[in-house]
């Protein structure tokens, strides 16, 4: 995996984390669940790019 899109997940996790904590302290429950959702689609990446990595690496 390129060490760009290992960045660009890691960047749209901390998005994600933001937002929750932002969403959290204002009390905004929608703004939360984004955070939440960004987070998600963070690790579903990640975890693509590392199965893709497991069978393109042999």
């Amino acid at each position: 995996m390129a060490i760009g899109d290992d960045m660009k997940h890691k960047a749209e996790e901390l998005k994600g984390k933001a937002k929750e904590g932002i969403g959290k302290a204002t009390d905004d429950k929608s703004m939360e669940t984004e955070g939440h959702v960004d987070q998600a689609k963070a690790h579903g990446k990640q975890t693509a790019d590392d199965v893709k990595d497991a069978f393109t690496d042999k």
